[in-house]
């Protein structure tokens, strides 16, 4: 999708951000992306929305003002004061709740603070670091501390006084009787280094905060200094159960940008292979729900399987665990001669397997009791959240990609669009199960009739897309993972910017848990799945 911007005054950005979610039906609100758009325009934020019931998007730019850093301020986020330039905008947590992180983010990337938000700390990088690493003028530096990350017990929150000068105040986090726990970053059930800070009143979940970016690897930040080839690898890492969903959106975007017309045969081979990591992603899903109940049966059959998925995807990628398929223009080979027979032996092999799982643990009368009533949410906190992929529709909200925004070949085949009205950790699970069976139904119809035609439409030796914004989205294991990207013109982005699954997920996990038990955060946590570096990127 080129995105066209609307543009509002400042002092009517929060009123008309309200006129569109209540007048117009954006409740969705996709992704906040922070940006520095040069020496004229300076920092600001463009914001992506969906209307849910017509599923039209448009997109939101709004550039940043800035006052100096006065007595009071905490421009670098810990309470201290330094005479910096201080670019703010104004919260609209009370419009979108997934606003929370998503302008934590922004802020932690950017220095753009958020006047309102109650909790403007770091989101990914330590309390200490210095700059704001995604703008333009940041200068590397490659010095390091082995000194602890001091945490504040509070969150700052910024507001203008009687004469309009930038203040900020102390939200205290926690209360002097909160007893209050780490599960992780080094936890099994966790699925990686995740931390979440619990408040418990005795085994009672109060208040859930993530902590994020202990694998934060800075990829967008990246991709900057990356020709557009070169950036397609760093994709495939961060969601090794997504791989080939995520290089998907990239190539996705840059060919919209290009306006690259991909061949039938691409279009059907990437659908396909789409699939086949779909149920990879889904194999493993209920393996790990299994698992962190403590069923390790369940985890081994559905590992045995797994690698039935993975000898047919591996026999034309040559990879396992990482995927690298995708290019610009279409595929890095061909299919193997022996890719068509594989798939459909291995449809025929799964399809009796599905149902196995739901009877060695799915309609176990323990699952039932550890999942039922857990970890819920309806389906209008979950837009609100913007809890997208099964997690969501198990509220009942049909969110998914394909059916809403197709691309390839969704739009041609006939499946359905699982949906469930339980809205708790039980339906989570029981739609992962479902969507399998959708996935190899998808796959049976396109597997006999893949066309003759190129694998790849061959392109320039240097790549350039036009100038211009585009957002371009796909639908990922576990919910929407889209790219934006502003090109300048150049043989490298100016900015790109990942759409993550599993941020918003974890944004999630505090208003799923309260008044839960700690037991049930292991279960709810397991049922979002959620990949950590696919969060932290």
């Amino acid at each position: 999708m080129k995105l066209d911007f609307l543009s509002f005054e400042y002092d009517k950005f929060v009123s008309e951000m309200q006129n569109l979610k209540e007048k117009k039906h954006f409740d969705y609100l996709v992704t906040i992306v922070g940006e520095d758009f040069g020496p004229e325009e300076g920092l600001g934020c463009i914001y992506i929305l969906e209307n849910t019931e017509t599923h039209e998007r448009c997109s939101v730019k709004m550039l940043a003002r800035t006052q100096l850093c006065g007595d009071g301020i905490a421009s670098n986020g810990i309470g201290e004061s330094d005479g910096q330039v201080v670019p703010y905008l104004p919260t609209v947590i009370h419009i979108w709740k997934v606003a929370d992180l998503l302008e934590r983010e922004v802020y932690d990337f950017y220095g753009i603070v958020f006047i309102g938000h109650p909790d403007m700390r770091r989101l990914f990088l330590r309390n200490d670091f210095k700059g704001y690493p995604f703008r333009k003028d940041w200068v590397f530096d490659d010095s390091y501390t082995l000194a602890d990350d001091v945490e504040t017990d509070y969150g700052l929150e910024y507001y203008f006084d009687r004469d309009g000068n930038l203040q900020s105040k102390h939200n205290k986090l926690f209360t002097s009787d909160d007893y209050v726990i780490n599960i992780g970053p080094q936890h099994p059930s966790t699925h990686g280094v995740l931390r979440l800070q619990t408040v418990l009143d005795g085994e009672t979940v109060k208040r859930v905060y993530p902590h994020l970016g202990y694998i934060h690897r800075g990829i967008e930040k990246m991709c900057e200094s990356m020709t557009y080839p070169q950036t397609l690898a760093l994709t495939d890492r961060l969601n090794y159960l997504s791989a080939m969903m995520h290089r998907h959106a990239l190539v996705g975007v840059i060919e919209e940008g290009m306006g690259v017309e991909l061949t039938d045969r691409i279009k059907y081979i990437r659908t396909i292979m789409d699939e086949l990591q779909r149920i990879d992603s889904h194999l493993l899903y209920v393996g790990c729900c299994a698992q962190d109940m403590g069923a390790l049966t369940a985890f081994l059959y559905s590992m045995r399987d797994r690698e039935h998925v993975l000898n047919c995807m591996e026999e034309t990628t040559g990879g396992r665990l990482i995927q690298n398929y995708y290019r610009i223009g279409g595929l890095q080979d061909d299919i193997d001669p022996n890719f068509v027979k594989n798939v459909k032996d291995l449809v025929k092999y799964l399809k009796p397997m599905i149902q196995e799982y739901v009877d060695v643990f799915g309609d176990n009368i323990i699952t039932h009791n550890r999942f039922e009533k857990v970890g819920p949410m309806d389906k209008e906190d979950c837009i609100s959240y913007a809890v997208t992929g099964p997690a969501g529709r198990a509220a009942g909200w049909k969110n998914d990609v394909r059916k809403n925004h197709p691309y390839d070949m969704y739009d041609k085949v006939e499946w359905e669009q699982v949906i469930m009205t339980g809205c708790d950790t039980m339906d989570r699970y029981t739609c992962h199960i479902n969507e399998m069976y959708q996935s190899l139904h998808i796959i049976e119809q396109l597997i006999d009739n893949i066309p003759e035609g190129e694998f790849y439409v061959k392109q320039k030796p240097i790549i350039k897309v036009p100038e211009g914004q585009w957002y371009f989205s796909v639908e990922g294991a576990s919910g929407e993972f889209g790219v934006y990207l502003d090109s300048r013109g150049d043989k490298s982005p100016y900015r790109l910017k990942m759409r993550p699954m599993g941020l918003s997920l974890t944004g999630a996990l505090d208003p799923m848990l309260r008044g839960q038990k700690i037991a049930d955060l292991v279960a709810t946590g397991a049922a979002i799945d959620f990949v950590i570096p696919d969060i932290d990127r």
